[in-house]
């Protein structure tokens, strides 16, 4: 009788093995599923813009667009890097980077990363293209998520809920893939919506200081043969979007520079990159720059 119940037990406990294992592999199978489709759309993305990314105006393969509607922007970039995708991966698919990364951006005054087994949060200072306290900055909040990872493509979000002046729902995604010759394909996306206090805030920037800015799409040419590039609101967010993606090409690239002088090669490369699309993206001088950006980063490093 009792090696009756014993067995009965046996089997229970078998039964409940064999579930949870067909419960962990269907899960592990839906996320090589989920990984396959994203790698297969994003190969798919990289032999859609076989020629934007081989004939364009950046010198370099780099595709850039941006969307509009009445209450969300969004800028995306999709580009071809000089760097094995491994390098990539350990680079960018690790919060502790990104505030190295961040900081490089004119308009980031200050980073902190706080990870732990629950969440990991980016604190980000945003201001102005000078030297500020950041008492008179604004503060937000991203969280940081690693969507995937795989031998050959991983993906990456920051969100935030809110940001300065009402915009909301901040999306920074970055996503990649290896491709051929050692070689990268990166995505990155930079979204936000915004309300009332900024629209009126941007309509107020576009026509004082932002009145004569532009982005990168073109949208015409002028009868002299000047290119017309895209304006408005399109071109704030257009502008900002390449910001970002130049401080990721220009983290990874100084990862081959001795550890003691990669913040300096960073910055340089930051703003050398920035300089060779003046038109767009010219705010500041490099001295002005690189002693506004030292000390914000040992600001940074001191209250870490």
């Amino acid at each position: 009788m009792q090696a009756s119940i014993n067995k009965g037990k046996s089997m229970r406990w078998v039964t409940f093995l064999l579930a949870i294992g067909s419960l962990w592999l269907l899960s592990a199978n839906a996320s090589a599923t989920e990984s396959n489709v994203s790698s297969i759309a994003l190969r798919a993305k990289y032999t859609e813009l076989t020629k934007q990314l081989r004939s364009n105006q950046f010198q370099r393969a780099l595709y850039i667009n941006s969307t509009e509607s009445s209450h969300d922007l969004k800028g995306e970039i999709y580009a071809v890097v000089d760097y094995p995708f491994a390098t990539v991966n350990m680079a960018l698919n690790d919060p502790a980077h990104w505030c190295d990364l961040l900081i490089l951006h004119i308009n980031i005054k200050y980073c902190h990363a706080s990870i732990s087994d629950i969440k990991t949060t980016l604190t980000v200072n945003l201001g102005k293209k000078y030297d500020q306290p950041l008492a008179d900055t604004y503060r937000v909040e991203f969280n940081y998520q690693g969507i995937i990872t795989t031998p050959d493509y991983f993906a990456l979000e920051l969100n935030a809920e809110n940001g300065p002046l009402s915009t909301r729902d901040y999306r920074i995604l970055v996503e990649a893939t290896p491709v051929k010759d050692g070689r990268t394909f990166l995505h990155f996306t930079y979204a936000y919506s915004f309300g009332l206090t900024g629209s009126v805030a941007m309509k107020g920037y576009l026509a004082t200081i932002g009145r004569s800015k532009v982005g990168f799409t073109v949208t015409g040419k002028q009868p002299d043969g000047e290119t017309v590039y895209i304006q408005g609101v399109r071109g704030v967010v257009e502008r900002n979007t390449m910001r970002y993606y130049l401080a990721i090409d220009a983290y990874i690239a100084a990862l081959a520079t001795p550890a003691k002088a990669q913040l300096e090669q960073r910055l340089l490369l930051w703003h050398n990159a920035n300089e060779k699309y003046s038109r767009q993206l010219h705010e500041v001088e490099r001295d002005e720059y690189l002693k506004m950006k030292r000390k914000e980063y040992q600001r940074q490093q001191e209250a870490q």
